[in-house]
């Protein structure tokens, strides 16, 4: 079993910036494709972005392209997502996800409570 916990949401204006941690354990964290999808109120969860395992390459949705990266550190066995001039629509809950695949879907094995994040205008 794989337990992910989130760290670092919280309120901030328009324009500012967030870094999101992700903890796991349970599982080798190296052999783990790492991600963060967000769900804002009365909306679908969507994709954020993806870290594969192996060679690390990153993905990430046209809406945070340029805005947010993604890293991991694999010997603190976590994810960062660093957010940068943040808007009022990148304000949702956001989710931690892994999974044993290269790819990162909704139905990912693995999901963490969630953090929110608030962005003010």
């Amino acid at each position: 079993q794989v337990q992910l916990v989130e760290s670092g949401g919280g309120l901030v204006q328009a324009g500012g910036s967030l870094r999101l941690s992700c903890v796991t354990s349970g599982r080798t964290f190296r052999r783990l494709t790492m991600g963060w999808f967000r769900q804002a109120p009365g909306k679908e969860r969507e994709f954020v972005a993806v870290i594969r395992w192996g060679d690390e390459s990153t993905y990430y949705a046209n809406s945070v392209r340029g805005r947010f990266t993604i890293s991991r550190d694999n010997a603190k066995n976590t994810v960062y997502l660093q957010m940068n001039s943040l808007k009022p629509e990148d304000t949702a809950v956001y989710y931690c996800a892994a999974d044993t695949q290269l790819v990162l879907t909704p139905e990912a094995d693995y999901w963490g409570q969630g953090t929110q994040v608030t962005v003010s205008s």
